[in-house]
């Protein structure tokens, strides 16, 4: 008898709960057919009644922003008109055009980079030329974007360009035929200091696993000693590709990256496939706070697995895996569908946009909430704030004069006047500028505007402030003069005292007038600190052993503070 009542105990448990699941999905339907007709009513009285004309494909669209604005900056919204941008940032580095960069100034727009091997840099466009005329069409007072459309065209379709340049007379004509423009994903690799080899992976869109795999290739030709993995300012993208990198470093079905979200079916664990490359050089992955997605899958999964010292600054802590679905009228949305694990367990998303404050803002996950895991020898790792460093190397800020020397141009401007004075220069690693090069520079902005205010000045200038509110700057305006005049003659010197990062950054970018991209590269290796060291660690094998096992000064005790640095988007129009 009791046998019977416990079955028609569980027959009745069982129904009731089948009940509330319906009722709970039968209730989840009305709330979504009720706010779809709330949404659809709303939308078509506005249409109808609104006092002005409307948009009605951009007040769509700005409805749904405002709907995913509350998830996560990665969910989005892609109408028609912007999937080839889409394309192009997230999947595929591919169109057609002449293989530059433009910017806008001054109601002008100029040539900022020129791609090498390109149409462009075959028919001698140089960066800092003025784009004067399109196919005879007046540029002047035209966008960027407007631009960067009449720019871009199928491969093989000719182009006329009317450009202006610096020391030449009148404007010259340039006819160019469109080519297929691809951006690489590794943008250099090469053998640098220590007979290391040095892979430079900027993202990791289609095919980035192939080109790391054949740079990886052609640099084992050299015997290296070690490999470097630079992935600072690498923002992300195809996950899979990230799975497909570790694997040239780790062997075959090794578990790499989990994803796990609400819907089990799109839960995967991902393994190494294939047989690895190189398995046992010593291998540094280069981060830095611009690190994130996928680059973080990279260097967590190397870490966890200890198969690589990562060096640099913490990276972003982006955890977060988008899927794109197809919609009606060509248009997509990309949603974040779940969260991705290291081989330790551990998930870097740093912020908490699941638990919002009642303001919308978002907080980062408190060191409290962190959680301590462990590599395959047993390190400990933590969870919650993104990869930290093996090797942790203070990221160096420029300078006030040195940043608004470059974002006010003037270097820019001083480079193109170089290349167009000097038609040749050495090596771009070799290459230096001298002190009567700096002499001369100092010359060309002398008298231009480079106005800026530095932390002290500031700092006096709250003093004045406070002090006028509570009536007593008279007290004090006889020291207060005093010091600010001080403060001025100090300000002066300020091109003299950081003359070595000023020539840093224009020996920079002179060097990529002549050897594009590559000379950038080359030329900021002697500067480049978190390169020196990893050459530094992997010539020091017992070094590199003290890390990987997590031993003395590299033994983590507690969990480490940070704070969080936004991504940098990139502004610039490649064409």
């Amino acid at each position: 008898m009791l046998t019977k009542t416990y079955k028609k105990i569980a027959v009745i448990t069982g129904v009731l709960s089948l009940a509330i699941v319906l009722w709970s999905f039968n209730d989840d339907l009305f709330q979504i057919s009720k706010n779809l007709d709330v949404f659809a009513s709303v939308y078509k009285e506005i249409n109808i009644n609104y006092v002005d004309e409307i948009n009605p494909s951009k007040l769509v669209k700005t409805g749904v922003d405002a709907m995913l604005e509350g998830l996560d900056p990665y969910t989005e919204f892609v109408p028609e008109s912007e999937i080839e941008d889409y394309k192009l940032k997230y999947v595929s580095t591919q169109y057609g055009g002449i293989g530059a960069s433009i910017f806008a100034r001054n109601q002008k727009v100029y040539i900022s980079d020129v791609a090498e091997g390109f149409p462009a840099q075959k028919g001698d466009i140089r960066a800092g030329d003025e784009l004067v005329k399109i196919n005879d069409i007046v540029l002047e007072g035209k966008n960027s974007d407007q631009v960067s459309t009449l720019l871009k065209g199928s491969k093989g379709a000719p182009i006329k360009l009317t450009i202006r340049r610096d020391g030449v007379a009148g404007t010259i004509d340039k006819n160019l035929l469109r080519d297929e423009i691809k951006q690489p994903n590794v943008s250099y690799f090469g053998m640098v200091q220590g007979n290391m080899g040095y892979i430079k992976l900027d993202k990791f869109l289609e095919n980035s696993g192939d080109e790391v795999t054949n740079a990886l290739v052609t640099l084992k030709k050299n015997n290296p000693t070690g490999i470097i993995l630079d992935l600072r300012n690498n923002g992300g993208g195809i996950l899979q590709e990230a799975v497909k990198i570790v694997n040239l470093f780790v062997a075959r079905d090794v578990e790499v990256v989990a994803q796990k979200g609400k819907v089990r079916d799109k839960n995967y664990v991902y393994h190494t496939l294939n047989t690895p490359i190189e398995p046992n050089l010593p291998l540094v992955v280069l981060v830095n706070s611009h690190s994130a997605s996928a680059s973080e899958i990279v260097a967590g999964s190397l870490q966890d697995l200890d198969r690589a010292v990562i060096i640099g600054q913490r990276s972003y802590g982006k955890g977060l895996v988008q899927q794109t679905f197809n919609l009606p009228y060509n248009s997509l949305v990309k949603i974040t569908i779940a969260k991705y694990y290291t081989p330790s367990g551990r998930c870097i998303q740093a912020l908490d946009y699941t638990h919002r404050n009642a303001d919308g803002s978002v907080d980062k996950v408190a060191d409290s909430l962190m959680h301590e895991y462990k590599t395959k020898d047993g390190r400990s790792v933590y969870d919650g704030s993104g990869i930290y460093p093996d090797l942790f190397i203070p990221q160096d800020r420029f300078a006030n004069i040195t940043q608004v020397l470059v974002g006010k141009l003037l270097v820019f401007d001083y480079a193109t006047q170089y290349r167009n004075t000097h038609p040749t220069v050495g090596d771009a690693k070799s290459f230096a500028l001298s002190d009567a090069d700096f002499a001369d520079f100092a010359k060309y902005i002398s008298g231009k505007d480079y106005k800026y205010s530095n932390r002290s000045e500031k700092v006096l200038a709250d003093l004045k402030t406070e002090t006028d509110k509570d009536k007593e700057f008279a007290d004090i305006k006889t020291e207060y003069d005093a010091l600010k005049v001080k403060l001025e003659a100090a300000k002066a010197n300020d091109l003299q005292q950081h003359k070595e990062e000023i020539k840093q950054v224009l020996e920079n970018e002179i060097a990529s007038r002549y050897y594009f991209e590559k000379g950038r590269y080359e030329c900021n290796f002697k500067y480049d600190k978190e390169l020196a060291r990893a050459a530094k660690l992997m010539s020091d094998k017992a070094e590199v052993a003290t890390i990987l096992k997590g031993e003395g000064a590299y033994k983590i005790i507690g969990k480490p503070k940070v704070t969080m640095a936004a991504v940098k988007p990139d502004t610039k129009n490649n064409n």
